[in-house]
C-alpha cells in the first residue's frame, strides 16, 4: 500500500473478500478459493462476522511490527483489513469498556499456529494497557511464563516443530483500568507417555535437548551429564536437529525467562536436577535372574548409573533399588512383597520417570501461577486465553488422541452454540427476525464419549476397576457390546454386520465418526495409560529423597498420609477438567481464532486445497458463515454507515444535520433500492444480498473519482490565482528595489570621490610639515655629533699616554726584581746542594697541586648530569689533569644518579635511549616525544571497570595500552581501537564494546614504516602466509607513534635477537589483500588539526596529506 493510501474500512482494496459472509455465490468452492487467492497474497487473516481465520503462513510476514499496533489500536473491528490484532484488540476494549469479561478460543489442528496465535493475542494487549514499573513487571512475568512452558510441555512432531503436548488456559486478571495485575494458568493432560517414547521422525520435550546443547560445562558436570543426544536412550536419535531450532540459545532464553518470573537460583537448580534425573533414568538396564523358589527376579545391570541419580535426587541407593526389584501390596492389615521380573522393572522405571516429569511440570505451573497472580483483592476483570491441543489423526492413534479429540469435540459444540446463542441475541436486540439455520450437532459424539453409564470414558473406569483379569481387548470387548448399534462407533468385533467385512479395520480397533472425520483408535495401552499406576514402593521412596523439591511432588509416600484409596484414572481427571473448562468458558463472552494448516510440509508458499478443505468441513466453517448470513449478509451501524455512503445522496452531501439513521433511510430512498433488500435495526442498518453492498460499493468508487475530479479542478483555479497575485506583488517588490539599488549605488560613487579628493589633500599638507620638521632634527642631531667625535678624540689620547706610562714602572719593577734574586743566588750558591732545584720545583708542585685540590673542592658543580658547567683551570700545566678530573666527575655523578633509578625507571631510559637511535635527526615527530615520559598503560585497563572483560580476556601482562586510530584500507577513513601491547602479540579492539577485533603475534610482523614529517601515521607489515595477514597490513595513527614503534622494536629484539627494520621514508608500500598500495605523504592544509588526512585515490595509491 502507497504510504498517502489509507485504509478506513476492510471493502477497500480488498485481496478476494475479507469477510467471507459477503461471499457471492457462497459455496465451498467459492470460500476455498477466496482463502487461497488471500493466501497467495499474504493476506492470511480472513473474517467470517466477528470470527477470525488463521492460515499458517510457515514464515515470518512483516504484520506484526509496532506500526501495525498502533494501526490497530481503539480501531473498530471493520475498520481496517482483517487481522489478530483487531479482534484482540475488540477483546480488550470490550473488557475494559464495557466491564465483560472475555476468552479467546483458539482452535485448529497440530500446526496450524495455535501458539502463535495465543502469543500474538498477549503480545498485543500487553502493548496496548497501561504503562508503569508494576504495570511493565507484570506484563513481562505474563509474556515469560510461555518460553518456560513450552521449553517442558512443547515438542516436535511429524506436523509441528513446536507442538503443544499440554492444554493450556490463562486467565488474564485486569483492574478497573485495564491494566493487568496477574494471571492464572491452567495445563490439561501433559503427554508424559513422550518422555518415554516418541513416534518416529519426534523429539523428546525440548528442555532435554535445550540443557544438553545449551548447559556450560560446568553445569552438566554438575549434573553429571554428557553434550551428546545419542548417550540417552529416552532421547529418539532420528530428529535429535531440528533445522531452524537453536537449542543453545532457547535454553539461555529460558534461563531469563525463569529470572523474570521469579524463580530463585536454588529453584532453578533444582528443576534442571530432576530433568537429569528424568534422562538418566531411560539408560537404567535390568537383567533377569532366578530365585531358588523358581520365580523371575530382576536386578540392575550398571549401578553407576543408579548412583548418579540418587546423588542428584539426594536418595539413598539401596532404597531405589530396591523399589525397583519389589513391589508391596497392602490390603487392610497385610502386606505382601513380590518381587519384579524384567518386564515389570522396566514398567516400573519408565513410570516413575513419566510421574516424575508430569509432577515436575503441574509444579512448574503452580509456581509460575505463584509469581503471576494478582496481588490485590480489588474486583477483577478477567481475559482468558485458550490453547489447547488440535485436531490430531495419526496412523497409530492412542489413548492420548482420544482424549485430546473429545476436548476438541467440546470445544466444537461450544463454538456453535455461542455462535448461535450471539447471532440470536443480536437480532433480537436490532428488532429483526431470526431465521433458524439447520446445522450439524456434535453432542451425540460427546454423549457417546462422556455420557456416565454407556460412554466410552465411563466405561474404560469400570474395567480399570473391575476383579479379574483386565486386558484392552476386554475393554474393546465391553465396547462392542454397549455401543454396537450407535451410528458414530464402528468395530469388526461389534454385533453390526456393517463392518465384518472392513479390511481396513483391525481387530484390535475402534473407530469413532468425530465432527473432523472418522478416527481409528488402537486398544493397546488404553487401560494401562488410564490406571496412570505407580507402584506405592516408589512413591514412597521419593518421598524419603533429601531432595525438597522431589519430596514435595509426592506427597502419597508420605507413610502418615497413606491411604488404601484407589486414585482417579486420567480419563475421569481429564473429562472432570474439561467440565471446569466448559462452565468458565459460558461465563465469558468468547472471541474465536480458527486456526488452518496449508500443507503437511511445513513449507511456505504451498495451499493444499484437498487438507485445507478437509480443515474448513471438520471446523464447520461452512455453517458458521451460513449462520451468519442467515437473513442479513451484512450489518453496519448507522453512524459509520452514512459516512461511508453520504457523497451519493444529494440531500446527505457534504454535511447531514439531522439523526445517522434518518440519513441512512433519505440516502436509500434516493438510491431506489428495494425495501426487501434490507432491514432497520435500532442502532445498524442490515443488508440481505451482498450485491446490494457491491453495488453501494460500485457507486461510491464512481462517486469518488468524480468528487476527485470537482476537488482537483478547485484546486488548479485556486493554486493559479494565488500564483498570479503573488507574481503580481513579487514583480512590484523587485522594481522598488531595483531603484533604490540603482540610487544607493550612485550616491556611494560621489561619497567615494569626495573622500578621495580630501585624502589627497591631507597627505599633500603632512608631506610637507614632515620634510621641515625633518630638516630641523638632522641640523641639532649634526652639532651633537661632532662634539661627540671631539671628546672621544682627547679621551684616547689620554688614555694612551696613561698606559705608557704604567709600562714604564711595570719595566722597572721586574728589573728590579730579577737583579735582586741574582745577588740572593749568587750569595747562598755555597748553602744548596747540586739537586735543591729539583726539590724545590717538586716542593713547589706539590703545594700548587694541594692548593688546587682543596680549591677545587669548594668549586666541584652540582650532581645533575645535565650540569656542564666546571672551574676554570689556575695554571696551564694542569690543563690534561683538569679534563681529566671533570670526565671522571661526571662519569661518577651519572653513576650515582643511575643507582636511584628503578627498574621501570630504568627501562624508560633504555626506551628513550633506543628511540633516540631510531629516530634522532630522522623523524621531525622525535623532538615532541622527548619531554615525554613513556607510560605505556595509558587507559588503565587492570583499574577501569569498563575493560575488565578485556582485561579478563588478555593472558600476558600488558606492556601498552593506548586508543589509536585505525584506517580502513577501503576508504581510508579512521575508526578508533584499543591498541595493547604484551610480549607476545599486539591486540586491536573495541573501544566502546570492548570486543577484541585482531589479535596478531609480534613474531608475524616483518617492518614498519613512518614518515619523515610530524604526523602519527605508521604501517605495521606483516609476514606473507601468516593468518594475521590474510586481509593484509595494520596502518594506525597515533600522538605516541615513537613510544609505539620503540616498545615494539624492543619486544621483537629480546625475542627473536634480530632487529626489525623501521623503514622512515616519505613514500612506501604496503599490501592490503591482494593488492600493493603506495602510501605517499604530502603538504597540504588540515581539517582535523594535526591529524593526517588520509584519502583513498585508487586501487594502488593512499594520499596522506600533513601539515
Amino acid at each position: 500500500m502507497a504510504k498517502s493510501e489509507v485504509k478506513t474500512s476492510l471493502l477497500d482494496n480488498m485481496i478476494g473478500v475479507g469477510d467471507s459472509v459477503l461471499l457471492e455465490p457462497l459455496t465451498e468452492d467459492t470460500f476455498l478459493e477466496n482463502l487461497k487467492k488471500r493466501f497467495d497474497h499474504c493476506e492470511i487473516y480472513t473474517y467470517i462476522g466477528d470470527v477470525v481465520i488463521s492460515v499458517n503462513p510457515y514464515r515470518p510476514l512483516p504484520i506484526y511490527t509496532p506500526a501495525k499496533v498502533e494501526e490497530y489500536r481503539n480501531r473498530n473491528f471493520y475498520e481496517l483489513s482483517p487481522h489478530i490484532y483487531a479482534l484482540a484488540d475488540e477483546a480488550y476494549r470490550s473488557l475494559r469498556d464495557q466491564d465483560k469479561d472475555q476468552c479467546i478460543l483458539i482452535t485448529g489442528e497440530s500446526g496450524a499456529g495455535k501458539t502463535e496465535a495465543s502469543k500474538l493475542v498477549m503480545s498485543y494487549v500487553a502493548a496496548v494497557c497501561g504503562k508503569g514499573a508494576e504495570v511493565n513487571q507484570v506484563k513481562e512475568q505474563l509474556l515469560q511464563s510461555n518460553p518456560v512452558l513450552e521449553a517442558f510441555g512443547n515438542a516436535k512432531t511429524v506436523r509441528n516443530d513446536n507442538s503443544s503436548r499440554f492444554g493450556k488456559y490463562m486467565d488474564i486478571e485486569f483492574d478497573f483500568k485495564g491494566d493487568p495485575l496477574g494471571g492464572v494458568i491452567s495445563n490439561y493432560l501433559l503427554e508424559k507417555s513422550r518422555v518415554c517414547k516418541q513416534p518416529r521422525g519426534e523429539r523428546n520435550f525440548h528442555i532435554f535437548y535445550q540443557l544438553l546443547s545449551g548447559g556450560s560445562d560446568d553445569l552438566l558436570k554438575q549434573l553429571k551429564l554428557e553434550r551428546d543426544f545419542n548417550h540417552y536412550n529416552y532421547l529418539g536419535q532420528e530428529s535429535a536437529e531440528v533445522n531452524g531450532i537453536d537449542d543453545a540459545a532457547n535454553f539461555r532464553t529460558v534461563k531469563n525467562a525463569m529470572q523474570i518470573v521469579g524463580f530463585m537460583d536454588d529453584e532453578a537448580e533444582s528443576v534442571l536436577a530432576v530433568v537429569a534425573a528424568v534422562l538418566k533414568l531411560g539408560n537404567i538396564e535390568f537383567k533377569p535372574e532366578s530365585r531358588v523358589n523358581g520365580m523371575d527376579e530382576s536386578r540392575i545391570q550398571d549401578k553407576n548409573g543408579l548412583k548418579e541419580i540418587c546423588e542428584l535426587l539426594g536418595q539413598d541407593q539401596a532404597v531405589l533399588e530396591r523399589a525397583f526389584s519389589f513391589r508391596t501390596v497392602e490390603a487392610k492389615q497385610e502386606k505382601v512383597s513380590t518381587t519384579l521380573n524384567v518386564a515389570q522393572a522396566y514398567y516400573a522405571r519408565d513410570a516413575l520417570a513419566k510421574n516424575l516429569y508430569n509432577r515436575l511440570f503441574t509444579w512448574l505451573v503452580n509456581r509460575i501461577n505463584g509469581s503471576i497472580k494478582a496481588q490485590t483483592k480489588v474486583r477483577k476483570k478477567v481475559m482468558g486465553v485458550l490453547d489447547i491441543y488440535g485436531f490430531e489423526i495419526f496412523e497409530n492413534n492412542s489413548f492420548e488422541q482420544f482424549i485430546i479429540n473429545y476436548c476438541n469435540e467440546k470445544l466444537q459444540q461450544i463454538f456453535i452454540e455461542l455462535t448461535l446463542k450471539e447471532e440470536q441475541e443480536e437480532y433480537i436486540k436490532e428488532g429483526i427476525e431470526w431465521t433458524h439455520i439447520e446445522y450439524f450437532n456434535n453432542a451425540i459424539i460427546c454423549e457417546l464419549i462422556e455420557n456416565n453409564t454407556n460412554g466410552i470414558l465411563a466405561m474404560l473406569d469400570e474395567e480399570c476397576l473391575r476383579p479379574g483379569t483386565v486386558s484392552d481387548e476386554t475393554f474393546l470387548e465391553k465396547l462392542n457390546q454397549v455401543c454396537a448399534v450407535h451410528e458414530r462407533f464402528e468395530s469388526r468385533m461389534s454385533k453390526s454386520s456393517r463392518f465384518l467385512n472392513d479390511t481396513s479395520l483391525p481387530h484390535n480397533c475402534f473407530r469413532i465418526q468425530h465432527y473432523a472425520g472418522k478416527v481409528m483408535y488402537h486398544v493397546a495401552g488404553f487401560v494401562d495409560k488410564n490406571n496412570d499406576l505407580l507402584y506405592r514402593d516408589l512413591s514412597q521412596a521419593m518421598w524419603k529423597t533429601n531432595h525438597s523439591l522431589v519430596k514435595s511432588l509426592f506427597p502419597e509416600g508420605n507413610p502418615a498420609k497413606m491411604s488404601l484409596k484407589r486414585p482417579p484414572t486420567a480419563g475421569s481427571q481429564f473429562r472432570a477438567s474439561v467440565a471446569t473448562l466448559m462452565k468458565n468458558l459460558l461465563t465469558k463472552n468468547p472471541n474465536y481464532i480458527r486456526c488452518i494448516k496449508p500443507n503437511d510440509q511445513k513449507a511456505p508458499l504451498i495451499f493444499s486445497e484437498a487438507l485445507v478443505r478437509h480443515q474448513i468441513n471438520y471446523l464447520g466453517l461452512m455453517e458458521n458463515v451460513y449462520v451468519r448470513r442467515a437473513g442479513y449478509a451484512f450489518k453496519q451501524p448507522y453512524d459509520p454507515c452514512l459516512e461511508r455512503y453520504k457523497m451519493l445522496c444529494s440531500q446527505t452531501w457534504p454535511h447531514w444535520r439531522h439523526g445517522a439513521r434518518d440519513g441512512v433511510e433519505v440516502l436509500l430512498t434516493e438510491l431506489r433500492i428495494p425495501s426487501e433488500e434490507f432491514s432497520y435495526g435500532r442502532s445498524k442498518i442490515f443488508i440481505r444480498n451482498p450485491r446490494t453492498l457491491f453495488k453501494l460499493e460500485d457507486q461510491r468508487k464512481h462517486r469518488l473519482q468524480y468528487l476527485a475530479t470537482l476537488i482537483q479542478k478547485i484546486y488548479r483555479g485556486w493554486k493559479c490565482r494565488t500564483n498570479f497575485l503573488l507574481m503580481k506583488k513579487s514583480q512590484i517588490i523587485i522594481s522598488a528595489w531595483t531603484k533604490r539599488y540603482f540610487q544607493q549605488k550612485k550616491y556611494l560613487r560621489l561619497k567615494m570621490v569626495t573622500l578621495r579628493i580630501q585624502s589627497y589633500i591631507r597627505g599633500w599638507k603632512a608631506r610637507k610639515l614632515l620634510r621641515e620638521l625633518k630638516h630641523q632634527k638632522r641640523c641639532v642631531e649634526s652639532v651633537t655629533t661632532i662634539a661627540a667625535y671631539w671628546r672621544g678624540t682627547q679621551a684616547r689620547r689620554e688614555l694612551k699616554r696613561l698606559k705608557e706610562e704604567a709600562r714604564r714602572k711595570h719595566a722597572v719593577a721586574v728589573i728590579w726584581a730579577y737583579w735582586l734574586g741574582l745577588k740572593v743566588r749568587r750569595e747562598y750558591r755555597k748553602f744548596f746542594r747540586a739537586n735543591a732545584g729539583r726539590k724545590i720545583y717538586e716542593f713547589t708542585i706539590q703545594r700548587i697541586m694541594q692548593k688546587y685540590f682543596l680549591d677545587l673542592r669548594n668549586k666541584l658543580p652540582p650532581l645533575s648530569p645535565t650540569e656542564r658547567s666546571w672551574p676554570v683551570r689556575p695554571y696551564l700545566f694542569l690543563d690534561g689533569t683538569h679534563t681529566q678530573l671533570r670526565r671522571i666527575f661526571h662519569l661518577w655523578r651519572c653513576k650515582k644518579y643511575r643507582d636511584q633509578f628503578t627498574d621501570q625507571k630504568r627501562t624508560t631510559y633504555e626506551e628513550k635511549l633506543e628511540a633516540s637511535e631510531l629516530f634522532k635527526d630522522k623523524k621531525a615527530l622525535y623532538t615532541n616525544s622527548v619531554q615525554q615520559p613513556f607510560q605505556g598503560d595509558y587507559l588503565e585497563i587492570s583499574k577501569n571497570p569498563k575493560y575488565q572483560k578485556l582485561n579478563g580476556a588478555v593472558e600476558e601482562k600488558i606492556l601498552l595500552a593506548d586508543v589509536v586510530n585505525k584506517i580502513n584500507r577501503a576508504n581510508g577513513k579512521g575508526a578508533p581501537r584499543i591498541f595493547l601491547l604484551t610480549k607476545s602479540n599486539f591486540i586491536i579492539a573495541d573501544q566502546k564494546s570492548g570486543q577484541i577485533k585482531s589479535n596478531i603475534p609480534v613474531m608475524d610482523i616483518t617492518s614498519v614504516s613512518v614518515s619523515k614529517q610530524t604526523d602519527g601515521l605508521f604501517a605495521v607489515h606483516l609476514k606473507e602466509g601468516s593468518t594475521a595477514a590474510s586481509k593484509g597490513d595494520f596502518l594506525f595513527t597515533s600522538d605516541r607513534l615513537i613510544e609505539i614503534i620503540t616498545k615494539l622494536y624492543r619486544i621483537i629484539f629480546s625475542k627473536t635477537n634480530q632487529k626489525i627494520a623501521v623503514e622512515i621514508t616519505n613514500e612506501f608500500l604496503v599490501q592490503f589483500n591482494q593488492d600493493k598500495v603506495c602510501v605517499k605523504f604530502i603538504q597540504g592544509a588540515q581539517k582535523n588539526g594535526n591529524l593526517p588526512a588520509c584519502k583513498r585515490k585508487n586501487n594502488r595509491l593512499l594520499e596522506v596529506t600533513v601539515p
